[in-house]
């Protein structure tokens, strides 16, 4: 009801409605851009990882921006980057199918720290001490900003097979409180060789099968990591916390589930947790929540009977004051896609992107 009223109190003052509208889209003959992660480290920085299809050659790049957005450039990388983490405007490493790489320049130049098999992705306390997650079953930690790493071995403590468990997200609320996400998934023996995408019937009819969540929680700036496990149905695939302690958590089903995701809002001091949304017809990817503000979450209106199935659909965006009536934002027709994610430098910058290389910002004019 919040959102409805300050909607309500804007259009009364003649305020435009906040809308996402489209700032780059890699539209061109016989090339295509899938964008894997974002990060706008300042409201003028910029920086997009994945690679290019061009003439059936994949080429990795990088795509940036120093202006907020009006222009944007590609830069060559050596390895297809995974994931993004920004310090600063201009110090980030990268996550690639090869490693961990560095850039000082805001994504123009990048080099290699390490050859770091499996990790999937960063998180950085300062310029020196961070945190990789990946598989098999892996979290590294390093203290001279990335050049070496060693594992946290307290990380295997669960009693889970290595080949089928993966640490997979990592998220700081401050200096001090951090989270780490996992799920140990074994594959279920499936009678046909086709992807449930081209036989949803049977898909549909399978049962969903509970997997076990894994989470790792620091206090101390992650000198110590406290396990915990779970099983329950769906994958935490997400977590966003902030600086007052609140926190939304993105759980992600299998093709079979009634409900593509669910959105919980959690309280970091308490540690309790209540959904906060669940729609047959939005297939969240993301979420994004503001200090002291709004959350926000990235939906694909699935195609099909399966919400995973291989055709991109249309990108919705939702809006929420108190984590709990959600209202859908204008987002430009042409934007689709397979996944979608976040990126903000701030409550005035905030952008979204899909895996089919469109990026869009929220403007308010």
């Amino acid at each position: 009801m919040k959102t409805l009223w300050l909607l309500a109190l804007c259009a009364a003052a003649g305020a435009a409605e906040p809308r996402w509208q489209v700032q780059f889209f890699h539209d061109q003959d016989n090339s295509s851009f899938t964008l894997n992660d974002l990060k706008f480290p300042s409201a003028t920085r910029g920086v997009a990882c994945g690679f290019r299809s061009e003439n059936e050659r994949t080429r990795p790049s990088v795509l940036v921006t120093a202006d907020g957005g009006r222009n944007w450039s590609f830069v060559a990388t050596r390895e297809v980057g995974l994931s993004l983490f920004f310090l600063n405007e201009s110090l980030g490493w990268m996550v690639t199918t090869g490693g961990v790489w560095q850039t000082e320049e805001a994504g123009r130049s990048w080099r290699k720290l390490a050859s770091l098999k499996g990790a999937l992705r960063v998180s950085f306390i300062d310029d020196q001490r961070g945190f990789a997650v990946g598989t098999p079953k892996a979290v590294w930690s390093t203290s001279d900003g990335g050049r070496q790493w060693k594992r946290v071995e307290i990380a295997g403590e669960p009693k889970t097979d290595p080949a089928y468990t993966a640490y997979t997200w990592i998220a700081f609320a401050n200096a001090r409180e951090g989270m780490i996400l996992g799920a140990n998934a074994p594959p279920r023996a499936i009678p046909s060789h086709l992807p449930d995408w081209m036989e949803p019937d049977r898909a549909q009819k399978r049962r969903q099968w509970p997997a076990l969540s894994l989470v790792l929680e620091t206090r101390d700036g992650g000198a110590t990591w406290k396990p915990s496990a779970t099983s329950m149905f769906g994958q935490i695939t997400r977590i966003r916390l902030t600086a007052d302690r609140r926190g939304l958590a993105l759980i992600e089903f299998r093709d079979s589930f009634e409900w593509p995701s669910e959105v919980h809002s959690i309280d970091t001091r308490s540690g309790k947790s209540e959904r906060a949304f669940r729609r047959k017809d939005r297939a969240v990817t993301d979420v994004m929540l503001m200090d002291r503000g709004p959350g926000y979450l990235a939906a694909i209106e699935p195609q099909g009977a399966l919400p995973s199935m291989p055709i991109p659909g249309k990108l919705k965006i939702l809006q929420s004051l108190g984590l709990s009536d959600w209202t859908e934002m204008q987002v430009d027709y042409r934007a689709q896609g397979r996944r979608a994610v976040f990126a903000a430098a701030g409550p005035d910058d905030i952008w979204v992107a899909t895996d089919l290389g469109m990026i869009l910002k929220l403007v308010r004019e």
